[in-house]
């Protein structure tokens, strides 16, 4: 995944990961292994918001990859804006492959619904130091937190505060579980085909435009935490803080203020055009 505007010491700036370490200096030390994986995953994931709020305005969101650079980095590394899986993920594939690492994409049936949907999601497959791992930053709530190696099949994996584990139901196909509620609950299913980056354009027109999903049906805006998360979910807020859930209602005239406060993002204006 290549974009020509993306700067791989502006995106270590924009998810905060240069620390005391000047960001283009950091940039050429980073090596292609799993830690090196893992940490830029959590610090995108605790960075850049999950957010549907173009969406919401109207708008298909764009998937160019310079669009996607321009609205999440924007030209200094400052940019505050977030995205959903596609964005998100395509953000995170840049920075594997300025560093030299190695991925696919892969399609992914979400399986929380009441029935069988079709292959709308993505996540990435990395390959680094003999091994394959699951990475996602983009599905949101009950998303996954850290990478997870799919040689390590039926193993409860606790990120933080959440739990997950893959199963392999028939072979070649694998299934991503959160434990919710003592319970193992499917999230998505996903093979290993790769998929190109144009292949999910279908996808992202469905899924900027359809009345039936629900980017299109509320706001969902969630932005993750060493500890908890903070989500806009329709007309809720709700913050997750070491265990405990408070749930706020937010009324119309409060969502600026609420995305401002919470998640230091700009309501966008709406798109007029019919």
């Amino acid at each position: 995944m290549h974009a020509s505007n993306f700067q791989l010491d502006l995106y270590l700036k924009r998810i905060g990961f240069e620390g005391d370490v000047a960001a283009d200096a950091l940039a050429a030390t980073l090596a292609a292994n799993s830690a090196t994986v893992k940490a830029l995953m959590q610090h995108q994931l605790r960075s850049v918001p999950f957010e549907n709020l173009d969406v919401q305005a109207g708008k298909i969101v764009s998937l160019l990859p310079e669009d996607i650079v321009s609205k999440i980095i924007g030209d200094d590394g400052e940019a505050c804006r977030g995205g959903y899986c596609y964005e998100v993920n395509a953000l995170f594939a840049m920075a594997l492959t300025a560093i030299g690492i190695d991925y696919q994409f892969v399609f992914c049936r979400p399986m929380f619904y009441p029935m069988r949907r079709p292959k709308t999601h993505m996540a990435l497959i990395v390959k680094v130091q003999g091994e394959q791992w699951l990475c996602d930053l983009g599905f949101g709530s009950y998303g996954l937190r850290a990478p997870v190696a799919l040689s390590q099949l039926n193993l409860p994996q606790t990120q933080d505060f959440d739990c997950f584990r893959l199963i392999s139901p028939t072979s070649g196909e694998y299934v991503l579980q959160a434990k919710l509620d003592e319970q193992w609950v499917s999230q998505y299913g996903f093979d290993l085909y790769p998929a190109d980056w144009i292949d999910f354009m279908p996808a992202n027109y469905l899924n900027s435009t359809h009345p039936d999903t629900i980017f299109v049906q509320k706001y969902l805006v969630i932005q993750q935490h060493a500890t908890g998360r903070t989500m806009l979910v329709g007309n809720e807020l709700k913050v997750w803080q070491q265990g405990k859930v408070t749930v706020t209602p937010v009324a119309e005239g409060e969502l600026a203020t609420v995305l401002k406060q919470q998640f230091k993002l700009e309501l966008p204006s709406k798109n007029t055009k019919q």
